[in-house]
């Protein structure tokens, strides 16, 4: 049977899913809030290093790209999951299969080779710290996101087009939530030795090659943070690490786990539990791993939402009560003269002088004030404190 054929003929059912109502609705609210959490907190992540001048370096660029990347990698598999959740017929189309997995591998992919290029940006910031501006360029950062997605996907469409031409047997019953590498495979009928290393050599070159990289990386990073006789020094240096470092352990230990391994020893129940891992448990703990070990980070998204805050609060009323972030407010205070002599002290935007009176700046005096009314006069127009 032609390819073709198979694309207009055959569906595959999934046969994971809970099969009771009550689990079904607890399933569907449980990805939901899981799936919110993941793309709001990578969304705060890219918004923060957008609008922040300070987060303007490759290692954020970086950072932000491997937010979007994951954003990606979820949207591909979780709304289908959870449509199947809420359905009867939980069925996908062969092609809608082979699409599915190849965007799913190629972002995955694509996010491994990602690792890989921030493991290789924080040697060069460690180990050649006085030639990082000229090596790590924003030119560089980009070619290196394009050719870490652009690498991802031809790898992965190499191995879609390899699996799905193989034959399958009658039993469409796919036992996972959705069309990973592993399951599919148990539906092909040929057991040939030369199908399960060929998918062995693809999952190597996206998974194994990256973290080898990686692994000579932090090599050689331990080795110039041993040379570094201050303990504040080495401190400094495992701080900038230690959040990509989490994330390696946690992305590569899973996916080495699901796809370095012979297909005899494939186990649907675990195979299950360890797929949610690194496709909802990873995703959504890497926001919360580099904001809470990143200072900056942190920093960034305070200043985010006490703006959010300030912006919502003042079309409510002038100064907030509720926020504790100091502001800087520059008061103007004019004297204006009118006709006759007499002298009024307002302040803008409150009091304008109309056409009939003639305004002088006199002092512009810049307070702190806290959001509770409080202010302190630090510095008037003529360097005076008050």
């Amino acid at each position: 049977m032609s390819w073709k054929n198979h694309s207009v003929l055959m569906e595959f059912m999934f046969l994971a899913y809970p099969s009771c109502s009550e689990l079904r609705v607890l399933s569907f609210l449980g990805l939901s809030l899981v799936y919110a959490l993941i793309v709001t907190g990578n969304v705060l992540i890219m918004l923060a290093i957008q609008t922040d001048a300070r987060l303007h370096t490759p290692m954020y660029y970086f950072l932000g790209s491997l937010s979007g990347v994951e954003i990606c990698y979820t949207t591909v598999v979780v709304p289908h999951m959870l449509s199947n959740t809420i359905q009867t017929q939980k069925t996908i189309t062969f092609l809608g299969c082979a699409t599915q997995m190849a965007f799913f591998i190629g972002l995955g992919s694509a996010d491994c080779f990602l690792l890989a290029v921030m493991a290789y940006d924080r040697y060069v910031a460690i180990c050649h710290p006085l030639q990082y501006p000229l090596i790590v360029t924003l030119t560089l950062c980009g070619r290196l996101i394009v050719a870490s997605v652009v690498i991802g996907f031809f790898l992965s469409t190499q191995l879609v087009v390899f699996i799905f031409f193989l034959p399958f047997c009658q039993a469409r019953g796919i036992k996972h939530f959705f069309c990973d590498v592993p399951p599919v495979m148990q539906l092909v009928c040929t057991n040939s030795h030369f199908h399960e290393h060929s998918v062995l050599v693809a999952a190597t070159l996206a998974i194994a090659v990256p973290f080898f990289l990686i692994a000579t990386s932090y090599a050689f990073i331990v080795s110039a943070v041993l040379r570094i006789h201050s303990a504040a020094g080495r401190s400094r240096a495992c701080s900038t690490c230690s959040s990509h470092l989490t994330v390696v352990l946690l992305q590569y230990g899973c996916c080495a786990f699901m796809y370095l391994r012979p297909s005899s020893s494939y186990s649907p129940t675990k195979d299950q539990l360890l797929s949610l891992v690194y496709t909802l448990g990873t995703p959504l703990l890497n926001p919360l791993i580099y904001t809470l070990r990143n200072n900056e980070v942190k920093g960034a998204l305070g200043r985010i939402l006490a703006k959010h805050c300030l912006s919502k609060r003042g079309r409510e009323k002038p100064i907030s009560h509720s926020c504790n972030t100091k502001v800087d407010v520059l008061h103007h205070k004019y004297v204006m003269e009118k006709k006759g002599g007499n002298s009024v002290d307002g302040g803008l935007p409150y009091n304008i002088p109309g056409p009939s009176q003639d305004a002088t700046p006199v002092a512009y005096e810049r307070r702190t004030l806290d959001m509770e009314g409080n202010g302190e006069i630090m510095v008037d127009a003529r360097g005076k404190k008050e």
